[in-house]
This record gives C-alpha cells, sequence and structure tokens, in this order.
C-alpha cells in the first residue's frame, strides 16, 4: 500500500536520509515548521512502515573490510526447501550485506564485504558445503563509484 506523502513529508525525509540523529528543532527549522507538527508527522511515517529502523553507516575499509565482491549465484534447485536453506544461509552469513533474486540468467547476486581474497574463499567454501549450487561467479569490485542510502524523493 502506498502511503500519501506531501511536500513536507518529503521535506523531513530527505533531512532524516541526511542525518537521522538531528534534533526535532534542528529538522523543525530547516523544514520551516515547528517541533512538535514535524514529530507527528515522523511517528506517522514510521506507523505506516515509510521510516523504518534507525542505524549508523559505518566504512567498510576503516574496519579492514577492504574487498567487495558481487557474487552471481546459478542454481538448478528452485525447489521450496531449496529456497528455504539458502535463504536462511545468506541471512547467518554477516558478510553478506544485500541478496538479490533476479530475472534472466542468473538467480541471486549477493554484495559481500570481506578483509580480503582469502576470506571471500572461506565465505565461498562456507556457502558452497551448505547449499548446492551449479554456479557461482565473483566480481571483485575494483573501486567504488557511488553508493548512496538516499532514496530520491
Amino acid at each position: 500500500m502506498t502511503v500519501r506523502i506531501d511536500e513536507l513529508d518529503r521535506k523531513i525525509l530527505s533531512q532524516l536520509q541526511d542525518d537521522a540523529s538531528q534534533s526535532l528543532d534542528e529538522i523543525a527549522r530547516r523544514v520551516g515548521s515547528s517541533k512538535t507538527p514535524v514529530w507527528n508527522r515522523i511517528r506517522k511515517l514510521k506507523d505506516a512502515g515509510v521510516i523504518g529502523r534507525q542505524t549508523v553507516i559505518l566504512d567498510p575499509e576503516a574496519l579492514g573490510l577492504e574487498a567487495c565482491f558481487f557474487v552471481l549465484v546459478r542454481t538448478s534447485e528452485h525447489e521450496a526447501d531449496w529456497q528455504k536453506t539458502f535463504l536462511a544461509t545468506l541471512q547467518a552469513r554477516p558478510e553478506v550485506l544485500e541478496a538479490h533474486r533476479l530475472a534472466g540468467d542468473i538467480d541471486y547476486i549477493l554484495k559481500v564485504r570481506v578483509p580480503n581474497a582469502r576470506a571471500y574463499d572461506a565465505f565461498y567454501q562456507a556457502l558452497i558445503s551448505e547449499v548446492k549450487i551449479h554456479n557461482v561467479t565473483a566480481l571483485l569490485s575494483m573501486e567504488e563509484i557511488k553508493s548512496t542510502t538516499l532514496l530520491p524523493l
């Protein structure tokens, strides 16, 4: 279900996407409103599921996670039990930052963050020992050109 969002809601969401640690007073000042209406709108947007959990963005390289791999997975298995096991395996692996089921020749794409190629190999070995996979292709990102969590509003 789509939630009706007006221009003030968009301004508030833009401020929160930019820096969710801002005070209500600061957000209200920046969007040209007062604190109570801003609080009510934020609560409404949370209740509607527009705003999910709030978190911080960490620098992976500062934490020693210098290698980013995009992993293309092809499988010949499409039964519910296999999918359940595969998804549980992905959920249990903190290295997997994103996982998408695709249309086309590739069934899934994973975004995996690890310290180095040796750590990726350990991830890969663990993955194929837990789930039967037809083909895995790993692509090492040489340079991150753009990465954002900001949705276009």
